[in-house]
């Protein structure tokens, strides 16, 4: 690729709009289409399994001699702003390892911790008046309503309600109406009923959507918390059925640490 960067360079330069309309794929209307299945928290291209070849988080297990796989490792993310108080009570979440992350219960994840989630695919499926987004993980889905106002007669939800519009090449997704019951991204990263979370899909090429994301919540947070990643494209992957509820060992797992009083602390 560094071979052929100066080439490249050359025919943008004098063909802006052929190049733009040669790498990203467009909707009839002109806009980036995101239509595709995708991973999340990952910046390598190819397969599902040419991405994940490794044993790590993510990784296919296939090759016992392949390195760990990075796929899921690609999120840049400023610290968590908490307020002080908010900051204790995410540590104590960290000292129990995590025993009282929802998804261990089934519930779902939220936004944009699914989106990140580079573990299992996601399929959006774009029209010229939405965008529906299917994750696999959890079964959950999205529907984006484009140039559409939130309804005035929300209920808070774990998904939130989402409504969207284009800037230029990019979607920007405005999500309100969360509950208090999701984590934002890691361990303990709770979030108040006064959540507010900002995406911004950009799709750079054929295999790529840069995602940035814009976190505020006014009881939990001292100022904006901005996570950046991108979302690659994984042809030939289908969004198959997920369904936690079954086989699920964690909260026996969750309930045996409880009991013996297990815990990793950190300061």
């Amino acid at each position: 690729m560094m071979q052929r960067l100066p080439l490249i360079l050359t025919i943008a330069s004098f063909s802006p709009c052929l190049w733009a309309q040669s790498t990203v794929p467009r909707m009839p209307d002109g806009k980036p289409n995101l239509t595709g299945v995708w991973q999340g928290g990952s910046t390598r291209r190819g397969s599902w399994d040419e991405a994940n070849s490794g044993l790590g988080v993510g990784g296919t297990g296939r090759d016992p001699t392949a390195p760990a796989s990075p796929a899921s490792q690609q999120v840049v993310q400023s610290p968590a702003p908490y307020q002080p108080w908010a900051a204790k009570k995410v540590l104590e979440s960290y000292n129990k390892r995590g025993i009282d992350d929802p998804s261990a219960l089934c519930l779902p994840p939220g936004v944009p911790r699914l989106t990140i989630t580079g573990l299992f695919p996601m399929q959006i499926v774009q029209t010229p008046e939405q965008v529906i987004i299917l994750y696999e993980y959890m079964n959950v889905f999205r529907i984006i309503p484009l140039n559409a106002k939130h309804p005035d007669d929300l209920v808070p939800t774990y998904m939130g309600d989402s409504v969207g519009h284009w800037e230029g090449d990019t979607l920007v997704v405005d999500v309100i109406s969360f509950n208090d019951k999701g984590w934002l991204t890691g361990t303990g990263t709770f979030h108040s009923d006064q959540l507010h979370v900002t995406e911004r899909y950009t799709r750079v090429d054929k295999d790529r959507i840069n995602y940035d994301v814009t976190i505020e919540d006014p009881k939990v947070l001292t100022n904006p918390w901005t996570i950046h990643t991108s979302l690659m494209l994984r042809e030939g992957t289908r969004v198959q059925e997920y369904v936690c509820a079954e086989n699920n060992l964690d909260p026996e797992r969750y309930e045996k640490l409880l009991k013996d009083g297990v815990k990793f602390t950190r300061q």
